[in-house]
């Protein structure tokens, strides 16, 4: 069997030593250093070749890659790197990394062409300055192909390895069985439909109720697929950490039901939680597990890969026992793994992990995109970034001064951003240049002196670059895609602009991430309607949708919808008795675990208040602002089996969608509320670009967002075909036609006369 690797990977695995060193950091973004590449190679003669396709193969080792440009005419070819700040600065086993890949490229070109020898350039370009650094050097055809052939052997144990890997997997995934005896009602619907997404390479939106086995589901019928597909890594990518234990443990499952099965689980967690020194930086010099990181790399490599699960405390001892950082560990490992589970973020975010692996080595990949209902707001923060001068002020404090300098000619240039009269919010139609200048050169100055200061700790004048570089990345791709909103604030002198790149619509940053897929799969219980999530997420024009049947009958859970009582805002004062008395007759007859929702915690306080006031006996509990995380634990142990009482909790927040509380753990939910967003400057904006856009404002804005909510919301009640339960909807606007067309369809609902 034949194995193919990148020029790159061969490259990073062959010729990285040394320690793990980021103070050549931080460096540009994948859209940057594209942008950078072209303006390079936008800079040569006629001519000119760009991306080079080149192939070379030793010893069954086929190796492929893309040169980035080469000029006949100098017989010169250059490999091009994007950087920022003092190219002196570079580690030198930086430098070491990027000539490999040159002199790799240099001979792929030279037995493509039976060149004799050909001048091998390192062209680094400045994206700050725009100006280029070249290196060079003159090499020979003999000693290419010495060189090349010294990394392919050095690389060829592991590609064997790899390769006997890979045949066992497809093999054993070919024959792999469904793991449990039968398929759940809905479930085998499910599956059959990510099966031929995959095999067809398409992209599928599934709404699929809860209770069906959706992880299962999904995972199953995909693995199934990757044989056939030549699928080479499966994402699956959650929005929380409760979805990325579901994979876990459903991937634990099949692994159980195919016992030989070599199937490599890799999870990918944040980096403040696996950084084992917090108060250190990222290199040798500071950290411990940086020093040496790639020579002891290996090991730690084979040892992880041996165990499959890479996950948990598991993977934390592998890497603590052979001294190198559990967090660079899990992206290293991320190469080798069949299966990566991981945050929204690794794939979809600005600079993604997994996106730009997957572009770089050429992977074949699958994604399944656990509860995608959340990808549209997750979608719109991951394309956002704001400013504050508190952040600046604290950045200043301490800082060396040219970089004050720096800070004070940008504190200058913030006035420009307040709106005219007392306006407390502006949208701009455009950034300002001035400030965005003056943003620029802040930027630049502190990376100038955060490379002079490798060993300062982490703090204020960092967390400000990032924040700052974060907006300037965004600023380059501004378009009709987002806002650039100004709120203004009370500060310690008078009013202070809070400036916002704010993502409306992510679809335009998504779509090309949905593009590099082989096949996705985003499922959820709330995906209605289609063409809302299909124009928000940017979704392919050929996208299947399947709406999975539930298995709950409607007799399982009683809805029940209250037109009397009006929870608008103009309404609320005199709502607080009505649904207190409410809540109160409700439990007096069907006594219980419930939990009550609310638009915001006013509201629940002073609903909470007056059930206590007026009904002393009923056990009430309620959830509170930033509730950390033992006391959100806390909070859902009160829900025992064969429990009493009532939860108040915020409709959206952490008790809305998430939890499973089956049996009578929960046996009804009362929703005071329909969840549309505030009707504020902000969302009224995003109504008016939702209208110019799609010709459907309130429903984009406001209607869609807010629905979904109480569906998950109401969706904590029933969670097996055993649970039986209630369902209060309060406000008399549930009962328009174009609220109930988004309510479930098994549901049966039952109208309160009106009074």
């Amino acid at each position: 069997m034949q194995y193919t690797v990148a020029v790159r990977a061969l490259c990073e695995f062959t010729a990285k030593a040394g320690d793990l060193d980021l103070r050549f950091t931080p460096s540009p973004t994948a859209q940057e250093g594209i942008a950078g590449h072209a303006a390079v190679t936008a800079s040569r003669a006629a001519g000119y070749e760009r991306e080079l396709s080149l192939v070379g193969e030793f010893e069954g080792l086929r190796v492929r890659g893309r040169a980035d440009g080469y000029d006949a005419a100098r017989n010169r070819l250059e490999e091009i790197k994007t950087h920022r700040g003092d190219l002196a600065r570079q580690p030198a086993n930086h430098r070491h990394l990027h000539w490999a890949q040159a002199r790799v490229y240099g001979w792929l070109l030279c037995e493509a062409r039976q060149l004799e020898q050909i001048t091998l350039a390192l062209v680094y370009f400045d994206i700050t300055t725009q100006k280029e650094t070249v290196l060079e050097e003159v090499a020979q055809r003999e000693d290419l192909r010495l060189f090349f052939e010294d990394q392919c052997r050095r690389f060829l144990d592991w590609a064997r390895q790899e390769a006997a890997h890979r045949e066992t997997r497809d093999a054993q995934l070919t024959a792999l069985a469904f793991p449990h005896p039968s398929f759940r009602e809905g479930q085998r619907e499910l599956a059959e439909a990510g099966y031929k997404a995959a095999a067809q390479g398409r992209c599928l939106l599934a709404q699929a109720p809860t209770g069906i086995g959706k992880t299962v589901g999904t995972l199953f019928p995909v693995l199934k697929a990757c044989p056939g597909q030549k699928i080479d890594k499966l994402y699956f990518l959650a929005a929380k950490t409760p979805g990325r234990q579901l994979a876990l443990d459903a991937l634990q499952v099949i692994g159980k039901s195919a016992p030989t099965l070599p199937l490599r689980v890799l999870e990918l967690i944040a980096r403040d939680k696996a950084c084992e020194h917090p108060d250190k930086a990222c290199h040798g010099e500071s950290c411990p597990l940086a020093r040496g990181f790639y020579d002891r790399l290996p090991a730690a490599r084979s040892q992880a890969l041996a165990q499959r699960a890479m996950h948990g405390p598991a993977l934390r001892e592998v890497a603590l026992a052979n001294q190198v950082c559990p967090y660079y560990l899990t992206q290293e490992l991320t190469r080798w793994a069949d299966v990566v589970v991981g945050d929204y973020n690794y794939f979809f975010d600005t600079s993604a992990l997994l996106h730009a692996f997957a572009l770089d080595n050429g992977w074949r990949v699958a994604t399944l995109v656990d509860e995608a209902h959340n990808l549209v707001e997750r979608g719109r923060q991951m394309y956002s970034a704001e400013l504050g001068l508190p952040g600046l002020r604290a950045a200043r404090t301490g800082a060396p001064a040219p970089v004050r300098r720096a800070l004070d000619r940008l504190r200058r240039a913030w006035s420009e951003l307040l709106p005219e009269g007392s306006a407390t919010y502006a949208v701009l139609d455009e950034i300002p240049g001035g400030w965005l200048d003056a943003l620029q050169r802040a930027s630049a100055a502190i990376g100038d002196h955060l490379n002079e200061a490798p060993l300062e700790p982490p703090g204020a004048l960092q967390e400000f670059h990032f924040e700052a570089l974060a907006m300037l990345r965004l600023a380059e791709a501004f378009g009709s895609h987002s806002v650039f909103d100004v709120t203004v604030r009370p500060g310690r002198h008078g009013p202070e602009a809070l400036p916002c790149i704010r993502n409306l619509v992510p679809a335009p940053f998504l779509k090309p991430r949905f593009e590099a897929a082989h096949a996705t799969v985003l499922f959820s219980a709330t995906l209605n309607p289609p063409g809302y999530y299909q124009d928000m997420l940017g979704l392919p024009e050929d996208t299947v949708w399947i709406d999975v049947a539930s298995p709950f009958r409607a007799e399982q859970l009683s809805v029940r919808l209250v037109r009397s009582i009006s929870t608008r805002w103009a309404d609320r004062d005199r709502s607080l008795a009505p649904i207190a008395d409410l809540i109160a007759r409700h439990y007096a007859a069907t006594p219980g675990n419930y939990l009550a929702f609310f638009s915001s915690f006013d509201y629940l306080q002073r609903v909470a208040t007056l059930l206590r006031e007026r009904h002393p006996t009923l056990p009430v509990f309620e959830q509170s602002p930033g509730m950390p995380e033992p006391q959100r634990r806390a909070f859902i142990d009160r829900f025992e089996p064969g429990g009493q009482g009532i939860g108040f909790a915020v409709l959206g927040g952490s008790f809305g969608e998430g939890i499973d509380l089956p049996g009578d753990r929960l046996v009804g939910a009362f929703i005071a509320t329909l969840g549309l967003p505030q009707v504020n400057p902000v969302n009224e904006e995003m109504r008016r670009r939702m209208q110019q856009a799609f010709g459907n404002g309130y429903d984009y804005a406001y209607l869609y967002p807010g629905i979904r909510k109480v569906v998950q919301a109401a969706g904590r009640v029933i969670r097996t075909r055993e649970d039986r339960g209630s369902v209060v909807l309060i406000d008399d606007r549930f009962a328009r036609p174009e609220v109930r067309a988004l309510l479930p369809a098994w549901w049966q609902v039952q109208l309160d006369p009106l009074p």
